[in-house]
């Protein structure tokens, strides 16, 4: 059994990500700064096929956090063969009125934790050695629209997913050529949750991403054949405007 560790776990796409990877025969480990946010998780992704499936608490911002968790992964789970970054943090305010703390949160949580978490996973992947098919494992990075464009007040966002977006591109060219599938992608739209306006209702049919829609898309860029991997790829509604 394979273990995929989802960092970022809340209870929209980390959550859906975690259930696809339960449901696809996988031991499944979540993480959060606050671990009790995913531990209500759990008897859910037990019961869809991950019997061993923890909760994990974990600053990605933190250097020591994240080597504790992975320590803590391989213990209890084993090596992981699928590492997706999902966490973020988002201040919206106006440039004058952004605080330099607040700018530093946001570009920690965001980038500087896909790097350490990105780290981490190769590190871990390496020392495992390859699979039956001679790959390593997979690492996969959650953008947004913010990953190729700066908006009005969205700075906070928009510096860190450009960051992340360009780790990811070194990662891929650095590590693909050893066995490691590094993806990036940019979820460009609003994916639907219970906040007032991000449901269907609100936004009409097909107009918010389908968490569950986005998960699918996780698991199908972790099962491609290494002759054809995919780097980036893009998400969005059919009634986006792009």
């Amino acid at each position: 059994m394979e273990t995929a560790l989802i960092f970022g776990v809340g209870p929209g796409l980390g959550a859906a990500i975690a259930r696809r990877c339960a449901r696809g025969g996988m031991a499944v480990g979540v993480a959060a700064r606050d671990a009790t946010r995913v531990e209500e998780l759990l008897p859910d992704l037990r019961a869809r096929g991950a019997p061993d499936a923890r909760a994990y608490a974990c600053d990605v911002g933190s250097e020591s956090f994240v080597e504790e968790a992975f320590r803590e992964v391989l213990e209890d789970l084993g090596t992981p063969r699928l590492v997706v970054f999902n966490a973020g943090a988002f201040v919206r305010e106006g440039l004058l009125e952004t605080s330099a703390g607040d700018f530093e949160h946001c570009w920690r949580v965001g980038c500087m934790g896909g790097f350490l978490v990105g780290r981490a996973a190769v590190r871990a992947m390496q020392e495992a050695g390859p699979r039956v098919d001679g790959s390593l494992g997979t690492i996969i990075f959650t953008g947004a629209t913010a990953s190729l464009r700066g908006g009005a007040g969205f700075h906070n966002l928009a510096v860190g997913k450009f960051g992340l977006r360009a780790l990811s591109q070194s990662l891929a060219r650095e590590f693909a050529p050893q066995g490691i599938h590094v993806a990036h992608t940019i979820i460009d739209g609003m994916i639907e949750s219970e906040q007032p306006g991000h449901s269907a209702q609100d936004k009409g049919a097909d107009g918010v991403l389908d968490p569950d829609a986005i998960a699918e898309n996780y698991w199908h860029l972790h099962r491609q054949p290494r002759s054809a991997w995919t780097q980036e790829l893009d998400l969005r509604p059919w009634s986006e405007k792009f």
